[in-house]
C-alpha cells in the first residue's frame, strides 16, 4: 500500500520530541546541565499517543480496504505485525535483562531490582510490559516497552475482531469498542486500566476517523483549508505551552483524543496541500521504530559519559548541553541506521510474501 503523505516525516519529530524529554530528564536526575525547563509539561506520553493514533489510523485502514475487497487474512495480518515488531523488540528485551542484571553489576555501578528475573521475563515475553513496568522498577531501557506492548495487544483484538464483522457494521462496532474503552479508562472500578496506561481508546478513534476517510465522510475537512491549518495550530500550542489545563481528565482525554485523530488525518491525507520531501527526515521516520527502541540506550551511555567527565573536566554548561544533544540524536540515528540496514531489513523483506 502507497505510504501515506508527511507520516513518515511526522514519526521522526515526535521520536525527537520524546528523545529530548528523556535526555533532559535524565541529565537532571544525574545532576547535569539540562534544558528540563522547556518541557515542564513532560507531554512524551501523549506524544506516544499520537503514535496510538496514528496506529490506528493506519492498521484499521488496512484491515477495511482488505474487508472491501473481501481480502482480508489474519494469519497474512499477524505475519507482518510479527516480521515488523518482533526481532527489534526481543532483541532490546534480551539487551535489557542483560544490561540491568549483568552488565551493570560487573561494572559494579549500582542498580536495584525489586522483581523475580523469571516473572518480568515471561511478562516481556508476552507483551505485557505496560502492566511489568508500572508495578516494579525496570529501568529505562525496559520501561520504554510498555507503548510496544499496548500496540500489540491493540493487534491482538482488533484482528479476529473485526475479521468476524461484516463491512456494514465495521464502524458501529469499532465505535462501541472505542465508548466502551473510553468509559471504562475512566471510572473508579477499572482504575487498573489507568494504572497500566491501557490507552486503547486513541487507537480505536485513529481508526473511526481512518474509516470516515475510506468513506468520503471528511470531504468537508479538504475544502476549509482553515480547519486542518487550526487543528496542526492547536496540536503545536499543546505540546509547547500549558494554555489547555483541563481539570476532568475524561473532558481532557476526550479533548486530545479527537485533537490526535484530526490531526493524523490531516497530516496524513495531506489537507494542507504541503508535502515534506526531505529525503533524510523521511529515511528517519522510516526507521523510527529504532529510533525509539535504541534512543533510551543511547542517552543513557552518553549521560553515564558526560558524568565522569563532568568530575575531571570544567565545562561550560551549554557546550556540555549542546555536544549531549548532538551525540544522543546523532548516535542513536547511527545505530538504529545500521540496526535498519544489517538486521531489521532481513526481515522486512519477508513481509512481501504475506501481502
Amino acid at each position: 500500500m502507497k505510504r501515506l503523505p508527511n507520516l513518515d516525516v511526522l514519526r521522526f519529530i515526535l521520536i525527537v520530541y520524546v528523545i529530548l524529554i528523556h535526555l533532559s530528564q535524565l541529565s537532571l536526575n544525574q545532576g547535569l546541565p539540562n534544558i528540563n525547563f522547556l518541557f515542564e509539561n513532560h507531554k512524551g506520553n501523549e506524544a506516544i499517543d499520537v503514535f496510538f493514533a496514528m496506529s490506528g489510523f493506519l492498521i484499521i485502514r488496512i484491515i477495511y480496504k482488505a474487508k472491501v475487497k473481501n481480502r482480508f487474512s489474519i494469519r497474512k495480518f499477524y505475519m507482518r505485525r510479527i516480521l515488523k515488531i518482533f526481532p527489534l523488540y526481543y532483541l532490546i528485551v534480551i539487551f535489557g535483562f542483560v544490561f540491568y542484571h549483568a552488565l551493570l553489576p560487573i561494572l559494579k555501578i549500582p542498580f536495584e531490582t525489586n522483581y523475580n528475573l523469571v516473572e518480568g521475563i515471561l511478562y516481556y515475553t508476552f507483551f505485557m510490559a505496560n502492566v511489568f513496568s508500572r508495578t516494579y522498577d525496570v529501568g529505562g531501557i525496559l520501561g520504554i516497552l510498555w507503548s510496544i506492548a499496548i500496540e500489540e495487544q491493540f493487534y491482538i483484538i482488533i484482528a479476529p475482531f473485526l475479521f468476524f464483522i461484516k463491512k456494514k457494521r465495521i464502524f458501529i462496532s469499532l465505535f462501541l469498542l472505542f465508548l466502551v474503552s473510553f468509559v471504562a479508562f475512566h471510572i473508579e472500578a477499572f482504575a487498573v486500566l489507568r494504572q497500566y496506561k491501557m490507552e486503547f481508546f486513541f487507537i480505536f478513534f485513529g481508526g473511526l476517523i481512518a474509516i470516515l476517510e475510506e468513506e468520503k465522510q471528511l470531504e468537508f475537512l479538504k475544502r476549509f483549508k482553515v480547519i486542518p491549518l487550526a487543528i496542526t495550530i492547536l496540536v503545536v500550542l499543546y505540546f509547547f505551552t500549558s494554555i489547555f489545563d483541563f481539570k476532568t481528565l475524561w473532558v481532557y482525554n476526550l479533548y486530545i483524543t479527537v485533537l490526535f485523530g484530526l490531526f493524523i488525518h490531516a497530516i496524513s491525507i495531506n489537507n494542507h496541500n504541503v508535502a515534506i520531501r526531505n529525503k533524510k527526515m523521511i529515511y528517519y521516520g522510516e526507521i523510527s521504530y529504532g529510533l525509539y527502541l535504541y534512543h533510551i540506550i543511547v542517552i543513557n551511555l552518553i549521560v553515564f559519559i558526560f558524568s565522569k567527565l563532568q568530575a575531571n573536566f570544567q565545562m561550560h554548561d551549554w557546550i556540555t548541553i549542546i555536544l549531549m544533544h548532538v551525540l544522543s540524536l546523532g548516535l542513536t540515528i547511527f545505530v538504529s541506521h545500521i540496526s535498519f540496514k544489517y538486521f531489521e531489513t532481513y526481515f522486512l523483506n519477508l513481509k512481501e510474501k504475506f501481502r
